[in-house]
């Protein structure tokens, strides 16, 4: 019996695939746990459109990605930080705090999506990579300046 998955059945299939099952498995398991229902015509189009739905958001996701991307690379995230005579700071400077320090700013940016391979521990220019989307990734200027 083919069926179309609703939702990600372990050594079956995953939600939205069209499966040949053995028959009693399909009407004893997968429809009574709303796991799966019968791919008829009707749930064959309910389920193109479910994916042409689901795809032209993930598009708009993108497109609003570029847009924030485009914004912040014109940005410059500006830090104040007590330092040494050396030019290295008494501390760091973290994820954390830029992503504060852009809030500021009125941009919202999650401070796990701020790429720091380790905390910002001198003065000057520092490129920040941030992922915005899976396909988009933003680099943006932090100064972190003396107190």
């Amino acid at each position: 019996m083919k069926v179309i998955f609703l939702k990600d059945v372990k050594g079956k299939g995953k939600a939205g695939e069209v499966k040949n099952v053995a028959d009693g498995y399909a009407r004893n398991h997968l429809f009574p746990n709303n796991l799966a229902v019968e791919a008829t015509k009707s749930n064959m189009q309910t389920l193109k459109a479910k994916q042409r739905s689901d795809e032209k958001k993930a598009q708009e996701a993108k497109q609003e990605a570029e847009q924030l991307k485009a914004k912040l690379e014109k940005l410059e995230v500006k830090l104040t930080a007590k330092a040494g005579e050396s030019g290295r700071l008494f501390g760091a400077v973290t994820n954390k705090q830029i992503a504060d320090e852009l809030k500021k700013q009125n941009i919202k940016v999650d401070r796990r999506k701020i790429e720091l391979a380790e905390p910002i521990r001198s003065l000057g220019f520092t490129k920040v990579p941030v992922k915005i989307h899976p396909d988009v990734t933003a680099i943006i200027n932090v100064h972190v300046v003396e107190e």
